[in-house]
């Protein structure tokens, strides 16, 4: 059989059930065998797009998507949703059309090493130049992505590759089973160890417990030890918001108080799927202070990447929490610390002000009507900038997997095509995207294949008429302000109620938290695509600093 028909049969045998792309000649053989294939293929309207939603999709659901598209332009375009992707360890593949193999190295039309430019951005990349390798290609691309700390992975078809006949059965082909780390005995019991003679331990969930899909086993931890639990921000939600032992996030940018403290109270953190990256940490000296650590993570690569744990324990996030726990209750282990039951009053005492009310609106109160009109089924994506940080200080997220940020590479662009592949993995869920003014001019098209498709989305601007963050940090760090102010964003001279009525939506602007709040009702009952402009201050700061002993708080 043609080699584009085979590639085709093994992502449904892989479990692909859905496609983000965008057809033309360099990839319009494989595009043949995807007609009428058990596979929904959304048409976007950039290639970065179909990155976004792959990722977002993954994000919600947590099963793989195709992202597909042409040569040349094409397959660049796609590269900045591949890093987004692989920055927050988020498998997809990636498929890109190509040259003829013999016209590789000779400039040809469209003809960009794309295999090359991915090497960084990807857990692997592949230009295929001989056709029958293509299934033993395709199943180590499938066992790459779900191995280890998941990934994307990306394909490179040239054009006679696609067409060239190889011997293939689908019967004979079987994805490679992927197996989890279990952890060492020796190491669990050091780390029981080291959790029985702290005096105020502490607990990070990282993202890699909800890619483990391991937060009821961590939790379950954290209860029998009475121990406070920090969440990442790519762990946003994989605590119940209400739990007692929910001490919120820790951070320069998009930490909490609660957080901050219970972390620099601490004498001991275990660390669980986190990478202990720059926006958690700030100044490392003030992070690592007097305390230990122990890192638990599925990739060796991780631990001392940005400082050696006191202990590192190389396993599966859920498979170490089981056996923590397990350890833990054969040694008839209490509760290590007082603190757990004091975390629940902490966390009312040091919650943030959001109910401002001053005109025009603080976007405080912005996110305090964002929490109010939404329920805890609502799925949220954002992406990157002043926006994001409010967003992550001051949004409420009552599950897992309904808050799914660009977190590693802040990715504007990623908000409306993240909501639609979200939408179209979970169609029940309302999926709203939040972004700032600026951001909605990234991937912003992407609503008229929401409108168009009848995958309807919420999206929020933000629009305080500036590039706040990069003001901000102007300002602070330098103290001047260039380039950043944007009035024509609120003065009536850029209109973005008539670029979401162009593209099909349904829109309307708001000034007052009133106005929001019977927006965002209306917009729910719509069934429709529906844009929502908040207008907010101009030049509000949001809190972050250096350290998290030194986060400054500006309102």
């Amino acid at each position: 059989m043609k080699a584009a028909e085979a590639i085709v049969q093994i992502m449904v045998k892989e479990g692909i059930t859905d496609a983000f792309g965008i057809p033309g000649a360099g990839i319009n053989v494989v595009y043949k065998y995807l007609d009428g294939a058990p596979i929904a293929h959304y048409l976007m309207r950039h290639e970065e797009a179909c990155a976004h939603a792959a990722d977002g999709y993954f994000k919600a659901s947590h099963k793989i998507a195709l992202a597909i598209c042409t040569s040349g332009p094409g397959a660049t375009n796609l590269v900045t949703g591949l890093y987004s992707a692989f920055a927050d360890s988020t498998p997809l593949l990636a498929i890109t059309g190509q040259a003829n193999s013999w016209q590789l190295g000779q400039e040809a039309f469209q003809c960009a090493d794309i295999a090359k430019i991915c090497e960084s951005v990807t857990k692997k990349s592949y230009c295929v130049t001989d056709a029958a390798k293509i299934p033993e290609i395709m199943r180590e691309a499938f066992f790459l992505m779900r191995e280890g700390r998941p990934g994307p992975v990306l394909i490179d078809l040239p054009l006679d590759i696609q067409q060239a006949e190889i011997d293939f059965d689908i019967d004979d082909y079987q994805p490679a089973p992927v197996t989890k780390p279990a952890p060492e005995a020796a190491k669990i019991s050091a780390a029981l160890d080291m959790l029985g003679d702290a005096k105020a331990p502490v607990i990070i969930m990282g993202g890699g417990v909800v890619l483990a899909e391991a937060e009821a086993r961590v939790t379950a931890l954290a209860e029998y030890l009475g121990i406070p639990v920090i969440t990442t921000y790519m762990a946003k939600g994989g605590m119940p918001k209400e739990h007692p032992l929910n001490a919120g996030h820790a951070g320069i940018q998009v930490g909490q108080p609660i957080g901050n403290k219970v972390f620099l109270d601490s004498d001991l953190v275990l660390g669980i799927g986190c990478r202990f990256t720059d926006r958690h940490t700030g100044n490392l000296a003030v992070y690592r202070g007097e305390r230990k650590f122990i890192h638990i993570d599925i990739e060796k690569s991780q631990f001392g990447k940005v400082f050696e744990p006191d202990l590192a324990v190389l396993a599966d996030a859920g498979l170490a929490a089981e056996a923590l726990l397990a350890e833990a209750k054969r040694r008839g282990m209490k509760p290590v610390s007082a603190r757990g039951a004091e975390v629940a009053g902490m966390r009312e005492a040091l919650r943030r002000k959001t109910d401002f009310d001053v005109l025009p609106m603080l976007p405080h109160r912005a996110f305090h009507e964002i929490n109010r009109c939404f329920d805890d089924d609502t799925i949220f994506t954002t992406g990157c900038g002043i926006t994001q940080i409010w967003s992550g200080q001051f949004q409420d997220i009552g599950k897992t997997r309904h808050y799914l940020p660009s977190g590693g590479a802040g990715t504007l662009g990623f908000e409306i095509p993240g909501a639609f592949g979200a939408k179209v993995a979970m169609p029940e869920n309302t999926v709203c995207a939040v972004l700032g003014d600026f951001g909605f001019t990234f991937m912003g098209e992407e609503i008229a294949v929401a409108a168009a498709l009848g995958k309807p989305i919420v999206v929020i601007i933000i629009n305080n008429a500036n590039l706040g963050l990069i003001r901000q940090n102007q300002m602070v760090a330098y103290d001047y302000e260039y380039e950043v102010n944007m009035p024509y964003n609120q003065d009536g001279r850029i209109d973005y109620l008539k670029v979401a009525e162009g593209f099909g939506c349904l829109a309307e602007r708001a000034f007052t938290p009133e106005e929001l709040a019977e927006a965002i009702g209306r917009a729910k009952a719509s069934g429709r695509t529906y844009v929502i402009e908040a207008i907010c201050a101009r030049e509000q700061m949001c809190d972050m600093g250096g350290s998290l002993d030194n986060c400054r708080t500006f309102v």
